[in-house]
């Protein structure tokens, strides 16, 4: 005689992660570092503020979806960020922009 217990709920209600904190740092440190294309976070910022209000309202579900959209923007701002700052790492290492100006005047000059 094996009792087997009932799983217990995947997510409690009150229980939804916002992402908001990390909505507002991914989206913060994308336009810095990747200029407006980090904008796109904003999107991660009005999902994220969503779940407490559907929350509020009873609606787990809408809160869940929300909750689950908020975590794909932030991860796109997320890669934003990180790819503004291999820019900017790049850019840094091979002289700047400055660096790249002469460059480019040196390939029109021998043409």
């Amino acid at each position: 005689m094996s009792a087997v217990p009932p799983m217990p709920p995947t997510t409690a209600p009150g229980n939804v992660p916002n992402h908001l904190a990390w909505a507002i740092v991914s989206t913060v440190l994308a336009t810095c570092l990747c200029c407006p294309l980090g904008l796109i976070g904003i999107v991660a910022i009005v999902f994220s503020s969503q779940v407490n209000g559907k929350l509020n309202q009873g609606d787990l579900e809408g809160a869940q979806r929300a909750s689950a959209n908020a975590k794909t923007w932030c991860w796109v701002a997320t890669a934003f960020a990180i790819i503004g700052l291999l820019i900017n790492i790049a850019m840094f290492a091979t002289g700047g922009m400055e660096q790249y100006m002469m460059m480019m005047e040196q390939i029109q000059q021998a043409q």
